[in-house]
This record gives C-alpha cells, structure tokens and sequence, in this order.
C-alpha cells in the first residue's frame, strides 16, 4: 500500500494537533503585529518623503535657482520610502515563509 492511500494514524494526527496548538501559544503576532508591521510601513515612506519635500524647500529658500528642488526632491524621498516599504514586507514575507517551511519539515 502506498503512502497516500494508507488511512492516517491517530498518534501521528494527535501529534499534528499537538505542535499546531503549542506553536499558536507561542506565536504573539496577531491582531497588533498587523497594526504595527502597517504604521511601521507607513512611516518608512512617510519620513523620507517629508524629508525630501523640507530640504527642497530649504534649498529653494536659501539657494535659488532656474529649478525648483521641492519637487523633485520630494518624489526622490517618495521613491527611496516605497523601495523601503518594500524592503520590510519582503522580509516579513521571507520570515512567514520560512517558518512554514520549517513547520512542515517538522510534521512530517
């Protein structure tokens, strides 16, 4: 008989069960981790952005030239945020990932 067609063992369902349980008490990331990975986020690009947009504003004040660098400095702090917000959720995604994978190695 095959593997798959073999009916599943209690002990090994009970087991299943077991860690599934054991690894819900330990995880803490819920409701509030979400919130929290969403505001961590968020000010990744907020920051960068208002920082791009008060040195254009200084510069224009204090330097100014044929151009305005509010502008253009502040769609630079835009662009710099985004590419750091996805830096976070690629590694979160990573680090999700990789915890399934080591749970299902340790299932089977």
């Amino acid at each position: 008989m095959s593997d798959e067609l073999k009916p599943p063992n209690l002990a090994d369902e009970i087991g299943a069960k077991a860690v599934r349980k054991l690894k819900a008490r330990r995880s803490t990331q819920g409701v509030w981790f979400g919130l929290g990975m969403m505001g961590l986020i968020g000010w990744s690009v907020v920051v960068p952005t208002l920082l791009g947009a008060a040195l254009g504003i200084w510069l224009d004040t204090h330097h100014p030239g044929r151009h305005g660098w509010t502008l253009a400095l502040l769609m630079a702090g835009l662009v710099l945020g985004c590419f750091n917000a996805w830096h976070w959720v690629d590694k979160e995604d990573h680090a999700m990932h990789d915890e399934q994978n080591d749970d299902e190695g340790g299932l089977q």
